[in-house]
């Protein structure tokens, strides 16, 4: 009887028409690579724009159970837009580069035309919630 709540087929027609449930959800926690941006094209609700850097660390070579070993590290940038109006606004107004944020939201494929007219795919992170865990450490001067 649950499943029946997911699913709805009508036999009525040429093909079954299935509803299914689906999940798009993305959970990041890493530093802003630079100060975020506000875009707005053709009219359209603006939008704030920056990146996140998420690292990950390994131990590498043959003592990994010894503690020995090489460390590496690998940084994955990802690019964050938010565009509902209260968060967005925000997210402009207080996150900084360095800042240590956390950022829910669903991934995001599209495609644009660069300047020179080539097109480009990008992936993007379209935020719906932002957590700010620190101010990156840096201090204005008064």
């Amino acid at each position: 009887q649950v499943l029946r709540q997911f699913v709805r087929h009508d036999s009525d027609t040429v093909g079954s028409l299935v509803l299914e449930r689906s999940m798009n959800r993305v959970q990041l926690l890493g530093r802003v690579g630079q100060d975020p941006i506000m875009r707005q094209v053709d009219g359209k609700n603006p939008v704030t724009i920056f990146s996140l850097a998420t690292n990950e660390m390994w131990r590498t070579g043959e003592s990994e159970v010894n503690q020995g070993g090489d460390i590496s590290q690998k940084t994955t940038w990802h690019r964050i837009s938010v565009f509902r109006p209260g968060l967005r606004d925000v997210t402009y107004q207080y996150v900084k580069k360095g800042s240590r944020i956390y950022v829910e939201g669903k991934i995001d494929y599209g495609e644009y035309t660069d300047k020179n007219n080539v097109r480009r795919q990008a992936t993007t992170i379209i935020a719906d919630n932002v957590i700010f865990l620190s101010d990156g450490g840096v201090k204005e001067k008064v």
